[in-house]
């Protein structure tokens, strides 16, 4: 699992403590809401009650069945539920939802008959005629201190409870509404807070790139805009620092080459002069390591110049630098035994310093010369938009993929066979890199070594297979006399 980014974790941060906090209020509120809404059902009912109890006492003595009928009619609005009055005798005299029951004998209702007997009752049971629960409230009418009649007042107690989940599903309307609206804020802060972090990584990333120059925004909180500083500050050293590297890697190459030749004309002088053979041996021995030491500072000199600029490049047609390269080492190639083979293999066009790429591509071709031992052809394979060098060496133990590309760094091929300076295949990494290129190693099926630079393609140059209208692909052997025409 991926590591959350600090802005997701903001979020989520924020949203744990708006859910705990619109939880913790939510809940007691819709609770106390529930019992407040149910206590006040029952106050209004008893109350009411009790004022239909009191109208009433005037109008059952005698008999005033219209009156009786506005008052309950008129409570029953007020309450949403159905209000009756009942005599002494619990025969109804008055309902508020018609006159089918007027006569009806009501005295077996608990409710009822407790009311008659003098006390006031509230009660919630089933009730067999409606077929649902019901909240029954009844209180007696007393007249000169004894109950001549009584009044009920019987609410659903469904409708109770749609009105309690109507107003707690309102309440959660408006927790999720405040939970969105603080998930938006909190969203918007967290991106404040995160903004500044990404672009000091991307400011980190393209000084890993190569680009020192770049320079980190100050900007954020205090603490983001000591961290913005610091890194500027880091890169602006780490920048002087390469400088001077780069400087005196340039400087002491440069030097050393006077010296290096004048001892090289020394050598050949004391060998000219007339020496022993095995004084002329030794003499051999010092002008070969002279001219390895030479060759060292000239790489050196190269990988110097060849970080401190990137070339702007041009269109470079890959399978003439191919052919080009061929007939530069055509006679190298002919003293190793292993023969160049150029290949085109849908060839195209691709943009870089032509320079570097010459440079680049013959240290591959040393690499592959002086470890083909006689071991083969080394071929020359130009491709839509890279070329590449193959071998049949040695090739490369697991893992020294990369590790050859580090300065001086010679494979386990280079310890065992013939000697180099460890820094060919450095100095073609650096020059492919200015120019946005790259260079690759891997191992050959069959055995040896596949070189490959790979260059930002040129597309427009060639046909869909990267191949010149009309144009065949060709095998050419420099090395030794042959060319073909593939069929």
């Amino acid at each position: 699992m991926n590591a959350l980014s600090l802005r997701t974790r903001l979020i989520l941060s924020l949203a744990y403590v708006l859910v705990l906090a619109v939880v913790s209020l939510g809940i007691p509120l819709a609770l106390s809401l529930r019992d407040r809404v149910n206590a006040e059902v029952h106050s209004q009912a008893l109350s009411q009650a009790d004022v239909v109890a009191a109208t009433s006492a005037d109008l059952l003595v005698p008999l005033n069945s219209a009156a009786l009928s506005a008052v309950v009619h008129s409570s029953a609005a007020s309450v949403r539920g159905r209000v009756i009055v009942v005599n002494d005798r619990g025969l109804v005299v008055a309902d508020s939802a018609g006159t089918a029951t007027l006569g009806g004998n009501y005295s077996t209702r608990p409710e009822i008959a407790a009311a008659l007997r003098g006390g006031s009752v509230q009660t919630e049971r089933a009730s067999r005629s409606l077929g649902q629960e019901i909240l029954a409230t009844a209180t007696p009418v007393v007249r000169a201190g004894r109950a001549i009649g009584a009044v009920r007042v019987t609410q659903s107690i469904a409708a109770v409870h749609r009105a309690i989940d109507s107003t707690i599903a309102k309440l959660v309307l408006i927790a999720c509404t405040v939970l969105l609206l603080g998930l938006l804020a909190g969203a918007l802060i967290a991106r404040q807070v995160a903004r500044p972090l990404r672009r000091l990584e991307d400011a980190a990333k393209r000084i890993e790139a190569g680009d020192l120059s770049t320079r980190a925004l100050v900007e954020g909180s205090s603490e983001q805009r000591s961290l913005s500083r610091s890194f500027n500050e880091m890169a602006a050293r780490v920048q002087r620092l390469v400088a001077a590297q780069r400087e005196f890697v340039a400087d002491a190459s440069h030097q050393l080459r006077t010296p290096l030749t004048a001892l090289r004309l020394r050598l050949e002088e004391a060998r000219a002069a007339g020496v022993s053979a095995q004084a002329s041996v030794e003499l051999d021995a010092g002008a070969a390591e002279v001219d390895r030491l030479t060759a060292i500072v000239e790489e050196m000199l190269v990988l110097s110049r060849a970080e401190d600029r990137a070339s702007a490049g041009e269109e470079v047609d890959l399978q003439e630098v191919c052919a080009s390269a061929a007939r530069r080492w055509q006679i190298a190639a002919q003293t190793a035994g292993a023969p160049l083979v150029v290949r085109d293999e849908g060839a195209g066009t691709a943009v870089c310093a032509p320079a570097d790429l010459d440079r680049a591509l013959d240290a591959l071709i040393e690499n592959a010369l002086r470890y083909a031992h006689g071991g083969g052809e080394v071929e020359l394979v130009g491709g839509p938009s890279s070329i590449e060098v193959r071998d049949r060496g040695p090739g490369l133990e697991r893992g020294e993929e990369e590790l050859v590309f580090e300065r001086f760094h010679r494979g386990s091929a280079g310890r065992r066979g013939p000697g180099g300076s460890g820094l060919g295949l450095a100095t073609a990494r650096s020059l492919a890199r200015s120019w946005g290129g790259e260079v690759t190693l891997r191992n050959r099926s069959g055995g040896g070594v596949v070189a490959r630079i790979e260059l930002a393609r040129n597309d427009g140059a060639r046909t869909q297979t990267g191949r010149r209208d009309s144009e065949p692909a060709t095998v050419q052997t420099y090395g030794r006399t042959r060319s073909k025409e593939l069929s």
